[in-house]
């Protein structure tokens, strides 16, 4: 097996995972562009290990390591995603810049009137 293929394969995933993460602003199609980072990563450490007759399989391992990383980075991002969802209702990366609640970073006397009015 030639080398090349696979790498060439896996700097096409990557360059359209970079280009996801800096063009969509979305974050569930940015989490999905990391993802295709994170495999073209895969698709090296297995090519490199194949083509170099490991007896360890170390690029194989690692492998395995990136796609547990991977799967909980997935897990705890979507997590995140739908808690400012519900919050904010938006799933825009533009709108979300500050990690505070946005009524008290607009207005605070909004923000006073809403509590007292939510504990009547």
């Amino acid at each position: 097996m030639h080398l090349a293929y696979p790498a060439v394969l896996a700097v096409l995933l990557f360059s359209v995972g970079v280009y996801g993460v800096l063009a969509r602003r979305n974050v569930i199609l940015v989490l999905m562009s990391v993802e295709l980072m994170l495999n073209a990563v895969n698709l090296n450490l297995v090519a490199f290990d194949v083509w170099l007759r490991d007896t360890l399989h170390a690029g194989q391992a690692l492998t395995l390591f990136t796609i547990t990383v991977a799967a909980a980075e997935i897990g705890l991002g979507l997590a995140i995603v739908l808690l400012v969802y519900r919050t904010r209702r938006t799933a825009a990366v533009d709108r979300v810049t500050a990690l505070g609640d946005r009524h008290e970073a607009d207005d605070p006397a909004d923000a006073a009137e809403e509590k007292e009015q939510a504990a009547a």
